[in-house]
């Protein structure tokens, strides 16, 4: 029987854009580029690796989001991703991650699944929190924060390293994994890959397929919501510090002023 991973990604801006919010105080995807979030290519390369140990097994990618979102999905693709299914609603607008968590759950529950993998975080929101309350969603266990990760007679395997320990964890399929960035390096997608991505198929859900009404989600079902944000101001000049044999007399004296040291 095969193997079927489903790993969840994320279309975000480009962390190296200028990011700001938009007048209803959700992000603003429309004035920067977007990508495939970094720590999601991650899940991608480990459930890969998974994959390839396995007798049989398929890969899908399934993001919520925009048109856009679609670059993320066929990125997955090009690196060797067997199929995609993307989750496209205008009421979807200003979803927070317990919203997101009700559509992923939905739509992997739909698409059928022995393990489902996630990045550690998304680099736009940073909470973390996604895997572990989609885990009690699908009602399966959750293994997060691997370092390693392997799948072995129905059950996964994992490696996760703290500050002061280290432990190896075990859960029963299915379940629900994240991985971390020490995971292992992704892949990166090779020409044959891009051009197999186009071709590979990519399956449309929206919120009637899911059977999810459109106020339990965006920003009228959404659980965390930003109330007021203020610009980072404008950087200013530094001190200059000309150095006539007081030099580091007067570093000590700045730092000091500025409860540095």
């Amino acid at each position: 029987m095969s193997l079927r991973i489903v790993v969840c990604v994320k279309y975000v801006p480009d962390a190296t854009g200028d990011r700001h919010f938009a007048e209803d105080l959700t992000t603003d995807r429309d004035s920067v580029d977007g990508l495939l979030s970094e720590l999601d290519e991650y899940a991608v390369e480990q459930a890969l690796q998974i994959a390839e140990d396995a007798d049989d097994a398929e890969i899908t990618v399934l993001t919520v989001g925009p048109e856009d979102a679609k670059d993320a999905l066929r990125k997955a693709l090009s690196m060797g991703a067997d199929k995609a299914v993307h989750v496209e609603d205008d009421d979807l607008h200003g979803t927070d991650a317990l919203g997101t968590s009700a559509v992923l759950a939905k739509a992997i529950e739909k698409t059928g699944y022995d393990l489902v993998m996630c990045g550690m975080a998304s680099t736009d929101g940073t909470m973390g929190v996604l895997p572990a309350i989609l885990a009690e969603r699908l009602g399966v266990p959750q293994v997060t924060l691997l370092s390693e990760v392997s799948v072995t007679d129905g059950k996964v395997n994992g490696r996760r390293d703290g500050d002061t320990a280290t432990e190896h964890l075990e859960a029963s399929l299915p379940a629900v994994v994240s991985v971390t960035d020490q995971s292992g390096e992704a892949r990166y997608p090779s020409f044959k890959g891009i051009m197999a991505a186009k071709k590979k198929p990519v399956e449309s859900l929206d919120l009637d397929d899911l059977d999810i009404e459109a106020d339990e989600v965006g920003l009228e079902g959404a659980w965390t919501k930003v109330d007021d944000a203020t610009p980072r101001p404008p950087r200013t000049a530094g001190t200059v510090v000309n150095d006539e044999g007081e030099g580091g007399k007067q570093l000590a004296e700045y730092l000091a002023g500025q409860k540095f040291i």
